[in-house]
């Protein structure tokens, strides 16, 4: 047995339709929620102050990874429902004259790019064994972490954010 293996089995295989089907809706949700979370930034003071940290989207990407049927599927849904976000979040930008800087669609960017790693990784939370629970402690750790660093502090919707992350990962 692999010493990294999670225990953590594939579901039984899709049809390439269900399967194109899936990739076009976790996009399309995206796409959506990329749109709302711009508007919220505008109009709202806090529901734009929580969509615009990291616990959200760890929250959001960790749920589409872990009920993937696959590691790969996995992978190929977390990176395009951040695709999907980031393109519209920055084209409802522009269409409505919004201030943003361009240091911040960079590190977006880069989050998206490190999305495949992370929801393949994250897929193998849910298994069994130690591997699983290193990875599920990771993600919990690196989101305090990363909203403490990016953010100067844990907000209380960081740390609901964060609890819900938790227990969706640890729940066996």
């Amino acid at each position: 047995m692999d010493v990294f293996y999670s225990g953590k089995k594939p579901k039984s295989k899709h049809s390439l339709t269900r399967a194109i089907a899936h990739k076009v809706v976790i996009f399309c949700l995206g796409l959506i929620i990329g749109v709302v979370t711009k508007l919220f930034d505008i109009y709202t003071t806090n529901l734009g102050n929580i969509f615009s940290q990291i616990s959200v989207w760890v929250f959001l990407c960790t749920i589409i990874a872990v009920y993937s049927s696959t590691a790969i599927r996995a992978a190929i849904h977390v990176f395009l429902f951040c695709s999907g976000m980031l393109l519209t979040y920055y084209v409802t930008a522009e269409l409505t004259a919004s201030v943003y800087s361009l240091k911040f669609v960079y590190g977006w960017t880069i989050f998206d790019v490190f999305s495949l790693f992370m929801g393949f990784c994250v897929w193998h939370a849910k298994g069994k064994g130690w591997i699983s629970a290193i990875i599920s402690i990771g993600v919990i750790l690196v989101t305090v972490i990363a909203t403490i660093i990016l953010f100067d502090k844990l907000r209380i919707s960081d740390i609901i954010l964060i609890s819900l992350t938790g227990f969706i990962l640890l729940k066996k």
